[in-house]
């Protein structure tokens, strides 16, 4: 093989590397948008020769849940919860996560819409935990008339409590209660969930995700000490 033959080869290889990186970009645009790549092809001793070529095309994702649209996020099922469930959803969450001097509330943020978005997805544990959450809400308004005479979202603070100091724990929950503790053990999951996910959740426990470090100092003296390593 000649010098000449195996320069273009070579010569061919990057305009095809480059060819390609040129396409990326366009890749995953609207069907809408037309898709062109040009290639400048150069054969020895003739003059060279332009060409528009299609770009390869990529099926779009169908925004369905085995084929999310990640760049375009949806929520393709119905919400399954009421106003009246997500209300007194939204006042127990206000318990578990409330205001304070550093964060807003739990309900501020969503909580209790991620939680409607959760139980309502189509799959088996979501429709289980669909029965749980609905059953909870039902038993925590049922107690609450009981012993106060109104919705918990209507009672007081310390009456919210009162309650939620009865179902705080299952292994401690006396049997009358376990329902219950079981349900509000599901919803402290879910809104713990939902808020520590969120920019404000985040900001409260002072996580601020990867960032570059020009050296790594190592762990801090008090994380050091709390293990027991800092002798």
């Amino acid at each position: 093989m000649s010098e000449e033959k195996t320069n273009l080869g070579r010569r061919n290889a990057l305009r095809l590397i480059a060819t390609t990186a040129a396409a990326v970009p366009v890749i995953g645009c609207s069907e809408k948008v037309a898709q062109k790549v040009v290639v400048k092809e150069e054969v020895p001793g003739a003059e060279p020769v332009v060409k528009n070529l299609d770009a390869p095309k990529q099926t779009l994702a169908r925004g369905t849940p085995t084929d999310p649209d990640l760049l375009n996020p949806v929520v393709p099922w119905e919400m399954q919860l009421e106003k009246g469930e997500l209300a007194v959803l939204a006042a127990l969450c206000d318990v578990i996560i409330p205001a304070d001097e550093t964060s807003p509330s739990a309900s501020s943020v969503g909580a209790h819409h991620y939680i409607n978005e959760y139980v309502s997805a189509p799959y088996s544990n979501n429709k289980a935990d669909l029965v749980t959450i609905r059953g909870g809400v039902v038993w925590l308004e049922g107690e609450s008339k009981r012993r106060f005479g109104g919705s918990f979202v209507d009672l007081n603070e310390p009456q919210k409590v009162a309650i939620c100091e009865d179902i705080k724990w299952t292994r401690t929950a006396k049997p009358e209660f376990q329902a219950g503790a079981r349900f509000f053990a599901k919803v402290r999951v879910l809104v713990s969930t939902a808020f520590y996910t969120t920019e404000e959740g985040m900001a409260d426990i002072g996580y601020v995700g990867n960032r570059p470090m020009a050296s790594f100092p190592g762990a801090p003296p008090e994380v050091l000490k709390r293990l027991g390593l800092d002798s």
